[in-house]
């Protein structure tokens, strides 16, 4: 029970990665908004089940990261419950396609940063500055070893999740003195929907790179964004997890 009685805010919770962390921190005791793109009778009905499973509160908010109105009018029905939130995980985002640089219009290279990179600004501003008023939280960015080493992914897609790294430790910075730590994690190949996008080649490469010689499940992440989350971490602030198994040459 690490998060017993504090109060979670995790973007992309419909799936992956997102609902991992969703369901640990529940089984963990924290109250958690739920963020997803879209309503869904089956998200609604799944938190519910997963809220009354581990005793907790979970409240779906909907809301897409392309659009700037609908995160401030989702991180306002947050707000508008005027309780602490004691961690926010940035955990949606999107893939680019499979093209070469050379071929990709920057009209979709900047798509991925609306999402990747601004929309995680954006939600990050509204809640710190509640954080601020507490004295007190944890960020947590879902970064990428992409992010890190550049490859598996395209230009875009790594650009953003490095933008995200310099953001980790400017904002642990800046964010310190009140009392509120900034991490990240950067992930290896997890098995997603998104990884399940990746070609054939491309996945077995990636994996004999690997130490650990397979995919990462979706809770092995969560795991590690509980410890950020948790009082486990509290001396640790401006720092990149790699969460790879191990990948040679990182």
């Amino acid at each position: 029970m690490l998060l017993k009685g504090k109060s979670a805010v995790v973007t992309g919770c419909n799936r992956g990665i997102g609902k991992a962390i969703l369901e640990l921190f529940a089984e963990h005791g924290a109250n958690v908004w739920a963020c997803a793109r879209e309503p869904s009778d089956a998200f609604a009905a799944s938190t519910q089940l997963l809220a009354n499973r581990f005793d907790v509160e979970i409240s779906p908010v909907y809301f897409d990261l392309a659009d700037e109105a609908q995160i401030k009018t989702g991180v306002q029905a947050i707000l508008a419950a005027r309780r602490p939130i004691d961690v926010l995980v940035n955990c949606a985002g999107v893939v680019s396609q499979n093209r070469l640089f050379q071929m990709t219009p920057v009209a979709d290279m900047r798509a991925v940063f609306d999402v990747n990179f601004f929309a995680q600004m954006l939600v990050t501003q509204y809640i710190s500055r509640a954080m601020t008023r507490q004295k007190s939280g944890s960020i947590i960015y879902i970064s990428s070893i992409a992010g890190l080493d550049g490859d598996p992914a395209q230009l875009e897609y790594a650009a953003s999740k490095a933008a995200l790294v310099g953001a980790t430790k400017k904002l642990a910075l800046e964010l310190g003195p009140q009392g509120i730590r900034v991490n990240a994690l950067a992930p290896g190949l997890t098995q997603t929907d998104m990884a399940a996008g990746m070609t054939d080649e491309l996945t077995r490469r990636t994996i004999e790179r690997t130490i650990l010689k397979r995919v990462a499940q979706p809770s092995e992440i969560a795991a590690a964004a509980l410890f950020l989350a948790s009082g486990l971490s509290s001396y640790i602030t401006g720092q990149v997890l790699r969460v790879d198994g191990g990948m040679i040459g990182g």
